[in-house]
């Protein structure tokens, strides 16, 4: 059985991570000093980067080699996907059947802190937060250029020839003047420098962006977007060949049900069962009275591919695949010398115990 589905948002080259809000509650009086938490299932979150290329054929790309002498302009526009990256990141969801009750002792100062949906993170200390920032890359985009960005170097003579070839010689020409102009000014071969450095760093732009866009003309434009997606999957079993996305080379990164895509799978096998613990004679421990439940993980593999390579492969901790024992509740409330604990939320797994 498999459950997934595509979170909502679209996110053009930037960062995401999982926010994490924390509060704290205190046991008193008015809350019979008990408080309740929910331990996690561990849900993955899987981040899909994909490059989408557009390009866009200049007006007179015909005419490229003949008066530029360069191979290679762009014939007709198209549009291509490719898939960048693939990512797999654990998190927790509360689960609405692991819900405990923590019970302290009147007079003392005991408190846990939560996240913002309830799950337990620490007890009697500050809990460790855990940054998890999308490894999205960060790409330069190219822009296009249109008809009117076009039209900023169409010169009168250009406009005024009587055909395709004319215009594309005219336009030659303004290139390769531009070109002239500027090695001019490098070289110092100018009746009149500009007067400081910072005039002369403008005009050298001006006729950089002059001759890209002249260049375009004939080569062509090309402008990269860096995609990404965020889809959800809850394991619950050992799986294979489970379909999570496709790239669809109309559409880019798209659901598992849009058959115009190239299916990517993923594959889970559990690694690891979580075991009770066991005494010095190797019989597994009873929970403590009113005890303080925690989770002692799974393990699973966790393998996505596109039928022909791997994308990614991980041994992940699973929640579901484990088993919840507990803490004995009197060395947190113990007046003299309190414990206390970090657990981690992705899986309700003890991180850390001290005093």
């Amino acid at each position: 059985m498999k459950y997934f589905i595509l979170t909502l948002g679209l996110f053009l080259t930037t960062n995401i991570g999982f926010a994490q809000e924390t509060k704290r509650l205190t046991a008193e009086k008015h809350n019979e000093y008990g408080l309740i938490y929910s331990l996690p299932q561990t849900h993955l979150d899987i981040e899909v980067v994909a490059t989408k290329t557009t390009r866009k054929a200049g007006p007179y790309y015909q005419y490229a080699e003949k008066y530029l002498g360069i191979p290679g302009a762009i014939t007709q526009d198209s549009e291509e996907w490719a898939l960048s990256s693939v990512k797999v990141t654990p998190y927790g969801v509360p689960d609405p059947e692991e819900q405990y009750l923590m019970q302290f002792k009147p007079g003392g100062n005991g408190y846990i802190v939560l996240d913002e949906n309830g799950l337990l993170l620490s007890i009697n200390t500050e809990p460790v937060i855990d940054s998890i920032v999308s490894t999205a890359p960060k790409q330069k985009q190219e822009s296009p250029l249109d008809n009117n960005e076009y039209a900023k170097v169409y010169s009168e003579e250009l406009l005024m020839s009587a055909s395709t070839v004319k215009m594309a010689e005219v336009a030659a020409k303004q290139l390769y003047r531009i070109r002239e102009s500027r090695l001019n000014l490098v070289t110092g071969e100018v009746d009149e420098l500009p007067a400081d450095g910072e005039s002369f760093k403008l005009i050298i732009q001006q006729l950089d962006e002059q001759e890209a866009a002249l260049t375009a003309l004939f080569m062509g434009t090309t402008q990269t977007e860096t995609i990404v997606k965020h889809f959800d999957y809850i394991p619950v079993e050992e799986v294979t060949n489970d379909i999570v996305f496709r790239i669809s080379d109309l559409y880019g990164i798209v659901k598992p049900e849009n058959l115009s895509g190239a299916p990517v799978y993923l594959s889970l096998k559990i690694t690891k069962e979580g075991e009770l613990p066991i005494d010095n004679k190797g019989n597994i421990k009873k929970m403590p009275k009113n005890a303080v439940a925690y989770a002692i993980p799974g393990k699973a593999e966790v393998i996505l591919s596109d039928g022909k390579k791997t994308l990614f492969k991980e041994n992940l901790p699973i929640a579901q695949f484990g088993v919840v024992f507990g803490l004995d509740p009197s060395i947190f409330t113990d007046k003299k010398a309190p414990s206390c604990a970090t657990f981690y939320p992705q899986t309700g797994a003890i991180r850390q115990i001290g005093k």
